[in-house]
């Protein structure tokens, strides 16, 4: 037999009647232009809807350009109703609310079940309203989604990143994070704290306190986990309850913010300057095939961004097959250098093939890749890595031991499954293709890839 987690603050934080609410929400909306990106993120308020829905409809109407990928919502709130330690899974099979029921995603909850902090207990959830206030929003945004609702006590941010991490999933998956400003506060003094949590938070400073922010938990965990991805968040409204329908003199402020992984894959380099390390790495191996000696590198020549201290990956293709790939994981020396360096070892030091020919030479396509400093992740099994991964977006570094292996983001093309991915990657470090190690260290790394 089912079980439902009833509705708990219908009629009082939002209307009861099915098309009452519909009205609301999309009223709501409607007041909301906008045709950005869908968001990885999005933190919203979760006050009545009269007090903070149009802030939470800041980031929803966002939500709704995800309409047609998103099939999973992870939803982490503060807990209000009851107080206790660690991060609370619901054992209900269905949210319900008037717009209708929504089903658990049980694939999600098994997935963190054992990480540290996790407990299961199904009374943090039955008064909750951090989590439902939601999810009206949700179901008037999406079409089908399955839920992961989440409830945090008092709970280390480690482990309510280590949760987000796991339940990162790709695009298919929306993170909710629902959290009020400050309580109870003059308006001015209100604005004032506000402004500065808001600060802190634009900061990724995951330090905030539950005086800044209700949810600052669960709001702690995410900035960690943005801080770890080298990901942003962004303001979109920052106002309180004295500013809808409130009184002034003691007020709740309202902030929402979302979190566009797109925009962070911010290109560092123009085409104009793509094209001279294109040519560079030409020339560079064409002066070893002319056996002019060593290639000369003239670095006022180049632009500052050209001489910044990055690491590089270039490959060769001949014909669309690998004719050989070298690269840096680790920022040694100006990108000009690194390019030629890596160029004239693609050419002729790996191993998997013979040196490169004058003749070939007259049909090799160069592929370079500029890649963002590694950032090591607090992973503890294959599982949790698996379901982080970003398909197409992430560069994945294992090492243990003496054993090391990278696979660049455009390896995905090859290899679309992720559980593949690490699989083939294990077995390029020399390791078991299957297994997993305590000792195991994971860095991922993003490119900007050009030819």
């Amino acid at each position: 037999m089912s079980l439902t987690r009833q509705t708990a603050v219908a009629g009082q934080f939002y209307p009861a009647e099915t098309l009452d609410l519909e009205h609301t929400v999309d009223q709501l909306l409607a007041c909301v232009t906008t045709d950005k990106t869908c968001p990885k993120a999005i933190v919203a308020p979760h006050a009545g809807y009269i007090y903070s829905g149009s802030t939470a409809a800041k980031a929803y109407a966002r939500v709704v350009n995800g309409r047609d990928r998103i099939s999973r919502v992870v939803v982490l709130g503060p807990a209000h109703r009851l107080g206790f330690r660690g991060m609370a899974l619901s054992d209900a099979d269905f949210y319900t609310t008037p717009l209708g029921d929504i089903c658990i995603d049980r694939d999600g909850t098994e997935l963190i079940r054992l990480l540290p902090s996790v407990v299961s207990l199904a009374k943090a959830h039955a008064e909750e309203h951090s989590l439902e206030v939601q999810l009206p929003f949700l179901q008037r945004c999406l079409d089908h989604f399955s839920l992961i609702p989440i409830v945090v006590g008092q709970c280390p941010a480690d482990d309510v990143a280590r949760v987000i991490e796991a339940l990162w999933g790709g695009p298919e998956t929306l993170i909710v994070i629902s959290s009020d400003l400050s309580h109870f506060l003059s308006y001015a003094d209100a604005r004032q704290k506000d402004a500065d949590t808001s600060g802190q938070i634009l900061a990724c400073s995951a330090t905030l306190s539950g005086d800044q922010a209700c949810g600052a938990n669960p709001l702690n965990g995410l900035l960690q986990v943005l801080k770890r991805k080298n990901l942003s968040i962004s303001e979109l409204q920052v106002i309180n309850s004295g500013d809808t329908a409130g009184d002034r003199s003691r007020v709740v402020g309202y902030g929402a913010y979302v979190v566009n992984e797109s925009s962070q894959a911010r290109e560092i380099l123009s085409s104009a300057e793509r094209q001279q390390l294109l040519y560079l790495a030409r020339n560079a191996i064409l002066a070893q095939l002319d056996q002019r000696g060593n290639f000369e590198i003239k670095l006022n020549q180049y632009h500052a961004s050209l001489r910044q201290k990055l690491a590089c990956f270039v490959t060769l293709k001949v014909n669309g097959g690998l004719r050989g790939c070298i690269g840096s994981l680790v920022a040694s020396r100006d990108l000009v250098v690194d390019v030629a360096h890596n160029a004239i070892a693609a050419a002729f030091q790996d191993r998997r093939f013979k040196p490169l020919t004058l003749e070939e030479f007259t049909q090799v396509d160069v592929h370079i890749s500029v890649l963002s400093p590694p950032q090591e992740v607090d992973i503890r099994t294959r599982e949790e890595l698996v379901a982080q991964l970003r398909p197409g977006i992430d560069g994945v570094i294992l090492e243990q031991g003496d054993h090391r292996s990278t696979y660049l983001p455009s390896v995905w093309e090859q290899i679309p499954d992720a559980g593949q991915f690490i699989g083939e990657l294990r077995v390029k470090a020399g390791l078991p293709r299957d297994g997993w190690s305590e000792q195991m260290k994971v860095s991922l790394y993003t490119t900007e890839e050009f030819n």
